[in-house]
C-alpha cells in the first residue's frame, strides 16, 4: 500500500523514555518523507511543544496538536482548525481540581497558562519545551482555550477518572498518559482531526498510516487504513490497532516503517 499520509504520536511513540528521537527513527521518518509521504505529528502536546520535535526530525509541515483540538502549519503558525472550550462548561472541572489541589493547565493553540508552578511541575514542562504563563485564579479561562490538561501521579488520576465517570459530561476527557488527563471539546479527538486533514488533502483513509501508544491515539489508529500500536501500549490500545510494532525504546516507529517498505 502507498501510504500518502503518516500520522505519528510523539510521547511514548517517536520519543523513547529518555525523551529522545534515536538516529534510526529520525532516518526512517526522513526517508518516508523523501519518498513522498506527508509526515504529520499527531500529539496531545500543544503546538509550541510539538514544534521542537518536528525540528528534531528536520521537517516542516502540518501538525495535529492538543489531541486534535488544533491543526496548525508549522512554518507560518497558521491555525487551520481548532475547537474551543466554552468557559461555562469548564467551570465544574476547574472547581473539582482546585478543591483537591490537583495541578492543571489551560491551553490555547500556542500558549499554556497555569495558576501555580512548583519545581517538579516546572521540570516536567521544561522536558516538553514548554514555558508556562502564570495567570491569576480570578481571571478565568484564556480566550480560545482548547484544552485543560491535568497532571498528577497515576493513582490520583485513577481516582479522578473514577469520580468523573459518575458525571454527565458536556466536554470530552481522555487519558493521554499515566500522569495526564485532557479535557476538551467533544469534537477534539486525534481521529476527528486526522479525518479532517485527510479530507483536506483528498487522501482516502486507506492511504493513511497512524502509529501511537495510548488511549488518546485510539481514534487515529481506528480511522487510519493501517493503525499500528507500540509494544509499550496498554492492551486496550493494542486491541484497537491492526498490528503492534516494537516499543518506543526499541525504535518501534522505524521498525514499522521499514517492514511496510516506506523507507
Amino acid at each position: 500500500m502507498n501510504y500518502r499520509l503518516i500520522a505519528l504520536d510523539v510521547d511514548g511513540t517517536l520519543l523513547n523514555d529518555r525523551h529522545e528521537i534515536t538516529p534510526r527513527v529520525k532516518e526512517a521518518v526522513a526517508s518516508a518523507s523523501r519518498k513522498g509521504a506527508e509526515i504529520v505529528l499527531c500529539t496531545g502536546r500543544g503546538s509550541t511543544s510539538a514544534l521542537p520535535v518536528l525540528e528534531m526530525l528536520g521537517l516542516e509541515g502540518t501538525m495535529i496538536t492538543h489531541n486534535g483540538a488544533s491543526i496548525v502549519e508549522s512554518a507560518s503558525r497558521r491555525i487551520i482548525w481548532e475547537t474551543v472550550i466554552p468557559p461555562e462548561e469548564a467551570e465544574r472541572y476547574i472547581a473539582y481540581l482546585r478543591e483537591r489541589r490537583i495541578h492543571f493547565d489551560m491551553n490555547t493553540c500556542f500558549d499554556l497558562y497555569v495558576h501555580r508552578l512548583d519545581d517538579s511541575i516546572a521540570a516536567m514542562y521544561e522536558r516538553m519545551f514548554i514555558k508556562p504563563i502564570l495567570r491569576g485564579e480570578d481571571v478565568g479561562l484564556p480566550e480560545h482555550t482548547v484544552k485543560l490538561s491535568v497532571y498528577a501521579p497515576k493513582e490520583v488520576l485513577d481516582e479522578v477518572e473514577r469520580d468523573w465517570r459518575q458525571w454527565d459530561h458536556e466536554l470530552h476527557y481522555i487519558r493521554s498518559g499515566d500522569h495526564f488527563i485532557d479535557v476538551q471539546h467533544p469534537q477534539a479527538t486525534k481521529g476527528t482531526a486526522l479525518e479532517k486533514l485527510a479530507g483536506m488533502r483528498g487522501i482516502p483513509r486507506e492511504q493513511v498510516l497512524a502509529i501511537g501508544n495510548y488511549d488518546n491515539d485510539i481514534g487515529m489508529l481506528t480511522f487510519a487504513g493501517k493503525g499500528i500500536a507500540m509494544a509499550n501500549s496498554p492492551d486496550r490500545v493494542k486491541a484497537e490497532a491492526d498490528e503492534v510494532t516494537l516499543s518506543n525504546n526499541e525504535d518501534g516507529v522505524s521498525a514499522a516503517l521499514e517492514r511496510l517498505g516506506l523507507v
